[in-house]
């Protein structure tokens, strides 16, 4: 069940390492640096102290580049489980939602076939002034979700958990529109927190109904 001790990888951009309020280990190497308050993979393992969340999340990085160092920082770690919050930085740049689709469907094929557990996260809130934004990271989050479902992988919806409830195309805690703090960090780790959980108890559930 969910209280077992495991080893997730948060892979991923600027959401995951922290930024502004934190630097990942890849960025002030050995342990990162600034409010650990202010990465996710703090409130997950705040929640779960048997969980190891190592966060290799690099500012700034497009799901091509993210997808460069899978081997490294993913297989090389042997995970139980790998976050995938990854594409915002593709779309800002003006990429299409293709090629972003492309990158995670090859990410989440190489963890399935090393026996590491995919968790589908969906793009957070971007309010950043670029025309049709938002419009791009709702189609590629809606893609994210329909294929977590056919791939039966974990599913979280991260997007939901960060967004304001009053203007959901935007962050609910946030200092600069496009990251979020450390309250909006929290909101993020317990949704994924919540679907790892839901994926443990449906795997056990299939498990002792065989």
């Amino acid at each position: 069940m969910a209280s077992r001790p495991l080893r997730i990888v948060a892979l991923g951009d600027s959401t995951t390492s922290g930024f502004p309020g934190f630097a990942s280990p890849l960025e002030a190497p050995p342990e990162g640096a600034g409010d650990p308050l202010c990465q996710y993979t703090h409130w997950m393992m705040r929640a779960h102290p048997g969980w190891t969340v190592l966060n290799r999340g690099v500012r700034g990085e497009r799901s091509d580049e993210i997808r460069a160092r899978f081997e490294r920082d993913v297989l090389g770690a042997r995970p139980d489980l790998a976050i995938l919050l990854v594409g915002v930085n593709d779309l800002f740049q003006g990429r299409p939602v293709d090629h972003v689709r492309s990158q995670l469907s090859a990410m989440y094929a190489e963890a399935i076939d090393a026996g590491i557990v995919p968790v589908a996260a969906t793009i957070l809130p971007a309010d950043v002034g670029v025309p049709g934004l938002s419009a791009e990271i709702l189609r590629l989050n809606e893609w994210i979700r329909v294929t977590a479902l056919s791939l039966d992988v974990v599913y979280a919806d991260t997007y939901a958990a960060a967004a304001d409830p009053d203007r959901p195309t935007r962050l609910r805690d946030s200092s600069d529109g496009a990251h979020p703090d450390a309250e909006g960090h929290r909101r993020v780790g317990e949704a994924l927190v919540r679907a790892i959980e839901d994926y443990l108890e449906r795997s056990s559930g299939s498990r002792k109904a065989q």
